[in-house]
């Protein structure tokens, strides 16, 4: 199964992470069952997540993510908002920084970015969509296997 990219800032990356889980609180769960971090949110009582708050004011739980960031192009793809935050935004973090906010426009760095984005969200995509299809085939597999034995009536000494 494919894997996400290398970190390129360990370090940073566990950084955000903790200050994520420090606004939240140890041990922050959503109702719905949601506990990354980031998709939590801060101050909440009870603890919810950004997906079920909108759902409960009526709004969109649909973000439009920038796959190769704002800076290099308006495209956008709808993702659910807790992965938006807690998957997709957190893994252009871990780009280079040009590459990201990409300041002066370059072309070179927005096609950068397009790779980038193209990765994280084949990957995410990946995950989401056909990990759970394969899933879903090995336990059939294993159901008509299970049928099969019982068919066949106990084994004989």
């Amino acid at each position: 199964m494919p894997r996400k990219p290398a970190q390129r800032d360990p370090i940073g990356s566990y950084a955000r992470k903790s200050i994520a889980a420090r606004r939240v609180g140890s041990g922050g769960q959503c109702a719905c069952g949601e506990a990354r971090p980031e998709a939590l949110i801060t101050g909440s009582k009870p603890m919810i997540c950004a997906a079920c708050k909108r759902k409960r004011e009526g709004k969109s739980v649909l973000d439009d993510h920038h796959v190769r960031a704002a800076a290099n192009g308006p495209e956008t793809l709808p993702v659910p908002v807790n992965d938006h935050r807690a998957r997709l935004s957190i893994d252009q973090y871990d780009w280079p920084k040009d590459t990201l906010e990409n300041p002066t426009a370059n072309t070179l760095l927005a096609a950068a970015a397009s790779i980038r984005g193209h990765i994280n969200t084949n990957l995410y995509l990946t995950e989401k969509l056909l990990k759970p299809a394969a899933e879903l085939l090995e336990r059939l597999a294993l159901e008509k296997e299970s049928k099969k034995e019982s068919k066949k009536g106990p084994k004989k000494a």
